[in-house]
């Protein structure tokens, strides 16, 4: 019988957040894997997990998942991670992977399951989807991410903040992920394309210590890295003008 990892989407941080079918997911796999920088570390992801398994189900794996200047430390770091999952696929009929927001957008998953097809040959990989930062933050602020034929653009500000002006001077809602390193340039970006006024930043979405503001409030005070930014289209001629 082949092994399975299915990668899990917990959403954001709220708990409340993970979907009938991740818990189920989550229940039925013999381990949870979490993503963390170190091993002494509880991650969001698993913080999220615990609501739903016991601790002994879950085990700690180190990622770099920060890591983008020095590709010889992450590719060694990914190697290593693939290795520990491997060696609990040939373990375990299933292994879960919980990783924040869904595991198919700018997620570490995918790193994980190109691993373990080398790996482990044979293991069947699936995921469940999970809800995104940016749909949490748009229920949270009252922010409409699309309407009618507008467009929607999701940019990793990791890429630098000239990626975020470009999507900026085109049309439709613009969804900045990772910002908050950058957060001064991303306000400069936001006004000089005339977008500050509506736009709202968030972090730590359904935890104690989250944040959600007006765009217009960003100075140089740096922000979490796991910030998320939401920049509605421009919308004119009133309901259904987009239609």
């Amino acid at each position: 019988m082949s092994s399975k990892l299915v990668g899990v989407g917990v959403g954001p941080g709220d708990p409340e957040l993970v979907t009938v079918k991740g818990v189920g997911a989550l229940r039925e796999a013999d381990v949870v894997v979490v993503p963390v920088m170190d091993s002494g570390e509880r991650g969001r992801a698993e913080a999220t997990v615990l609501h739903y398994v016991p601790g002994d189900k879950v085990v700690r794996v180190v990622f770099a998942l920060n890591e983008r200047s020095d590709r010889t430390r992450r590719e060694a770091a990914w190697d290593a991670a693939g290795e520990r999952v491997a060696e609990l696929l040939r373990q375990h009929a299933s292994v879960a992977f919980a990783t924040i927001g869904d595991p198919n957008v700018y997620s570490t998953f995918t790193y994980l399951a190109q691993t373990i097809a080398e790996l482990v040959p044979g293991t069947v990989v699936s995921t469940v989807p999970g809800i995104t930062a940016m749909q949490d933050l748009a229920a949270r602020s009252g922010a409409v991410l699309t309407e009618g034929t507008e467009p929607l653009t999701l940019v990793p500000v990791t890429a630098g903040a000239a990626v975020l002006k470009d999507a900026l001077a085109g049309p439709g809602t613009v969804v900045a992920y990772k910002f908050g390193r950058q957060a001064h340039e991303v306000a400069e970006a936001l006004r000089e394309t005339g977008r500050l006024a509506d736009a709202v930043w968030g972090s730590a979405l359904g935890l104690p210590e989250e944040s959600v503001r007006p765009a217009a409030e960003l100075d140089e005070t740096p922000l979490p890295y796991l910030s998320t930014l939401i920049a509605p289209a421009r919308r004119e001629g009133g309901r259904g003008g987009k239609l």
